[in-house]
């Protein structure tokens, strides 16, 4: 049974890198098989997920859609536009922006409320639009890390190492991923001034967007407070996020119908929310179950020890660059999902605090994605929206950008997570 269950394990992952399209569908069936055969129970099954993450998904998915609908971000972008005046510091600060956007919304919502921005000054300006796009899909998956809702990978690692909101500033009294995030995007400044070094041209004032309806902002920087203050509160139920960022969204859907009356925007709210990821993950989340009920987990935090001998510095290493290599290829979604547990195993295994394993996994899987044009979603809308310009981007012409700016910032995490936490 042992080796049908991984065997169908590997199986999924090829089927998933390989038709990533139908991704969800896989993960769910090959659950239900798991299921089916007793591999997991039924109510295991159903405890196995974590709804907590569901929810928080869920919930921050809707209210991101009705951010993004009050034309808020496109007033901040144009407001600091015609405050640099100069389309370089433009450029750049679009990219830093974009990061810091990303850390609160998820990625491709930030590509795709800013990348159309920076189109149109590259338009203006008759400059291809090929590397602002780029610039502002690899920033915001940098800052995917920074925090409990900036992606996926952080949501689950939050979640399965029961972390709060304030766990990624401040981690058992020392500076948290937020932090570690930011140097790294410190560090990139350089690679960002080198590519646009010869966008010198100057910027008239442009007519800012009006904003007339400033309640999905408020439901947003809600959410973000609200997980704040969650994080105070002991003992709390293990679904407490995960309700308030429904509860939040629930209550901006009510006033945008009730109150300001748009049309439409419940189907539209509704259909915004991906539930392809929130089915994926569920599957996900049962697999993982199963391969650890037949001990694979195990298997291969031994594996990773036998390598390192033993040697934290070595299985940190490994841990790092393995996940940006694997990111590079393969959506880090279900690589962390796998991953979680595994770091968990190595760390009871050497008697050691998990934290350093933790984030070197989270920042070498959310930055790993920055190599390649397929590595993270993020990127692929990018791909999307500049085709639509007409400019089909190349391996080459993506990894003159992505490869210095993700070895900027890896290495700068890569050392800093060390020296902080081991």
């Amino acid at each position: 049974m042992k080796i049908f269950v991984i065997a169908l394990f590997a199986l999924t992952y090829v089927l998933m890198l390989s038709i990533p399209s139908r991704r969800h569908y896989f993960a769910a069936a090959v659950a239900a098989i798991y299921i089916a055969l007793g591999v997991v129970g039924a109510g295991e099954a159903f405890y196995a997920v974590d709804w907590n993450i569901i929810m928080m998904l869920f919930g921050t998915m809707g209210t991101v859609y009705l951010f993004i609908e009050s034309k808020m971000p496109n007033k901040i972008s144009e407001i600091m536009i015609n405050k640099l005046k100069n389309v370089k510091l433009v450029f750049i600060v679009m990219a830093l922006f974009a990061g810091l956007v990303s850390a609160f919304i998820d990625n491709v919502a930030t590509v795709l409320m800013l990348a159309p921005i920076a189109v149109a000054i590259a338009k203006r300006f008759d400059v291809s639009p090929v590397k602002p796009v780029l610039a502002v899909a690899v920033s915001s998956n940098l800052q995917g890390a920074a925090t409990l809702v900036g992606d996926t990978t952080s949501i689950l690692l939050g979640g399965y190492a029961g972390m709060d909101f304030l766990d990624f500033f401040i981690m058992n009294g020392k500076p948290g991923m937020f932090f570690i995030v930011q140097a790294g995007a410190a560090a990139t400044i350089p690679v960002l001034w080198f590519i646009f070094r010869k966008e010198n041209n100057r910027i008239d004032q442009m007519p800012v967007t009006e904003v007339t309806n400033i309640f999905p902002s408020i439901a947003l920087v809600s959410t973000v407070i609200s997980l704040i203050v969650a994080s105070f509160i002991p003992d709390k139920p293990e679904i407490t996020n995960g309700m308030l960022c429904i509860l939040i969204f629930v209550f901006a859907l009510i006033y945008e119908i009730r109150i300001n009356r748009t049309k439409g925007v419940f189907k539209n709210s509704i259909e915004s929310i991906d539930f392809q990821t929130l089915l994926l993950l569920g599957g996900l989340f049962i697999i993982i179950q199963g391969i650890t009920n037949v001990g694979l987990i195990e298997d291969i935090g031994n594996l990773f020890i036998f390598i390192s001998g033993d040697s934290i510095f070595l299985i940190y290493t490994i841990l790092v660059w393995f996940s940006v290599l694997v990111s590079a290829f393969i959506d880090n979604i279900p690589y962390v999902a796998t991953m979680l547990p595994v770091v968990s195993s190595i760390s009871v295994k050497l008697g050691i605090d998990p934290t350093v394993l933790y984030f070197g996994l989270l920042a070498g899987a959310t930055l790993g994605g920055n190599i390649t044009p397929v590595g993270a979603s993020a990127n692929i809308a990018a791909g999307g929206i500049l085709r639509k310009e007409g400019h089909e981007v190349s391996v080459k012409e993506f990894t003159s950008i992505g490869i210095p700016f993700t070895l900027c910032a890896v290495v700068t995490g890569y050392i800093l997570i060390w020296l902080i936490y081991a």
